[in-house]
């Protein structure tokens, strides 16, 4: 009978948990698809459009550590039902917006929520499963949290082109509002023992990444020599050096420096940073493409990125059971490279009568070879430390590759800026094939970085090293 009601209580989290990542993961892609009727709604410029989109990503990527902290200290149950009632009350305040400081501004605090459900969610799973269940558990979250990424942008075309974009956000409240009772009935609290908060980090990677992000998305419109866009990259790169400063100093630092030591932890992480920015880059402008240069619906234009967004349901498995066996350079670079022959692939064929059909192989590569590569790189982080540390080093990665995919979209709104426009199709394509030209290259310097993560035959001694 107990280990019936032990079993009942595991079921209850594992799905409560994977129901709060769905949202949160739908969210991220939901809006890529509608971004184009966004825009023709509100009449919002391709520079606040891009802030709409980061805007999400850049606070939950800098708020993920603390919003794990968080949970430690005050309770993991009742922070991950904060955090869905924050993410519930932002996504109305998106769906109510008549402007786009307004849906800038609730995107930031939904990445806000974000940042406490996901880490808390990974952390009440840690506590529900046994070492030896753990594994699928985490299996089965990470597929339903994969498949919100793959039907995100179908379900965002589908509910912009038949009811109204909008409406991509008020579907998170009968979500939330189902799963907060369950949460606060249904599972028991928890604590952690790492309860420090470093909000002084929290602030100097928020300001670095701003006045960086900012710099690049004004450069074009301001001029790369003005004083707003020289000011702004200036003090983003200083607060970057203070934040380092800063964490070098701290007994408990949010991320520790000593980390990048490590040849497999540090080219793993700048392989991840650059293939996020290459693929959320492409992922901003590419169902854009499909609308404003080729006239698809938000729907087809969702339909029409499977191809892509669908590999990681085949690729990303091969991969991590080829981790072992052949080591993470292999899958990383080759991965890497396979993507960036992809999205040049498209850059030169990019037209606006060009044939869909044209663009099914080269998406394929582009998402088989970033399937392959994202297992190896993580798996390559968390080896490169000792198994009481993993939790920073999950926590760093994924901070350092959402920022990723913030400068990415950043980097080639700047390109897109300076050669094309938003007012007749020739004009988007313009713009577009060297956008996504430097998507392809960024995911090249990708798979040089990760020329650096150690061959098979010396993944043993990293191990050993780490765990030392």
């Amino acid at each position: 009978m107990q280990d019936r009601s032990e079993n009942a209580k595991k079921i209850w989290v594992l799905a409560l948990m994977s129901a709060g990542s769905f949202m949160v993961a739908l969210d991220a892609l939901v809006v890529t698809t509608a971004l184009n009727t966004i825009r023709l709604d509100t009449g919002i410029s391709i520079e606040a459009l891009q802030w709409t989109v980061n805007a999400y990503n850049l606070s939950f990527a800098v708020l993920l550590l603390t919003g794990s902290a968080i949970g430690d200290r005050f309770g993991r149950r009742r922070m991950f039902a904060v955090g869905m009632a924050l993410f519930m009350a932002a996504s109305a305040g998106c769906a109510l917006s008549y402007s786009g400081a307004e849906l800038i501004a609730a995107r930031a605090a939904q990445g806000a929520g974000a940042a406490l459900i996901m880490p808390i969610a990974m952390a009440l799973l840690g506590t529900a499963f046994p070492r030896e269940e753990r594994a699928k558990a985490l299996g089965i979250f990470s597929s339903v949290t994969g498949l919100a990424l793959i039907a995100g942008p179908v379900i965002g075309g589908a509910i912009a082109e038949g009811i109204a974009w909008q409406w991509i956000f008020w579907i998170n409240l009968p979500i939330g509002l189902f799963v907060i009772p369950l949460v606060l009935r249904r599972i028991q609290e928890s604590v952690g023992a790492d309860r420090t908060l470093d909000f002084g980090g929290v602030l100097l990677a928020a300001g670095a990444s701003l006045g960086l992000i900012w710099g690049l998305m004004r450069g074009n419109k301001a001029g790369w020599t003005s004083a707003e866009v020289v000011a702004a990259l200036a003090v983003g790169l200083l607060l970057a050096t203070v934040f380092i400063a800063w964490q070098l100093r701290r007994s408990e630092p949010m991320v520790p420096m000593r980390f990048f030591r490590s040849r497999s932890f540090s080219s793993g992480i700048a392989a991840s940073f650059l293939f996020y920015a290459s693929m959320y880059g492409v992922v901003f402008f590419l169902p854009q493409f499909l609308q404003a240069a080729q006239n698809f619906g938000p729907l087809d234009a969702g339909l029409r990125l499977l191809p892509w967004t669908a590999t990681l349901f085949v690729f990303a498995p091969i991969g991590g059971a080829l981790v072992n066996r052949i080591g993470e350079r292999p899958l990383v670079v080759g991965g890497l490279t396979v993507q960036a022959i992809g999205f040049a692939w498209i850059a030169l064929i990019a037209a606006p009568d060009r044939a869909y059909g044209e663009f099914v192989v080269p998406l394929i590569l582009a998402g088989a070879g970033v399937s392959m590569a994202m297992p190896a790189a993580q798996n390559a982080v968390l080896g490169a430390v000792a198994p009481m540390e993993i939790g920073k080093a999950s926590g760093t990665f994924n901070m350092l590759r959402y920022l990723g995919g913030v400068f990415g979209i950043a980097m080639l709104g700047a390109v897109f800026a300076r050669s094309g426009g938003v007012g007749s199709a020739s004009a988007f394509t313009d713009g577009f094939i060297p956008a996504v030209a430097v998507a392809a290259a960024l995911s090249l310097f990708g798979a040089m970085a990760g020329l650096a993560l150690p061959l098979r035959r010396d993944a043993a001694v990293v191990q050993a090293k780490a765990e030392a």
